[in-house]
């Protein structure tokens, strides 16, 4: 199971405001079934990297849709198979240390 974070961010808008892009990629999220989190910087996935990937071509594809002419999207994979790996888990980890 793997952990991504993704950001999809247009570029040249000239409002300043991507909160409707977001929302365009958010919708495909959950459309998606994967499970998520959403971050003022960007939004974690969860689950197997064939699924995410998929994904990942929809989010980067939304923008394009709505408009935008220019996208630069960010991708950080988290993937361990040697156990358990959750958004939960890695949160869980870091808060055992610090009680």
């Amino acid at each position: 199971m793997a952990v991504v974070q993704i950001s999809c961010t247009p570029l040249g808008e000239g409002t300043g405001g991507i909160s409707k892009f977001v929302a365009g990629c958010l919708t495909l999220v959950k459309e998606s079934g994967l499970k998520y989190q959403l971050t003022p910087m960007g939004t974690i996935l969860e689950g197997e990297l064939d699924d995410i990937f998929a994904l990942v071509r929809k989010m980067h594809e939304s923008p394009f849709n709505a408009g935008a002419q220019r996208v630069s999207t960010l991708i950080k994979i988290d993937d361990r198979r040697d156990r358990e790996h959750t958004m939960e888990r890695k949160m869980q980890s870091v808060q055992e240390r610090m009680d």
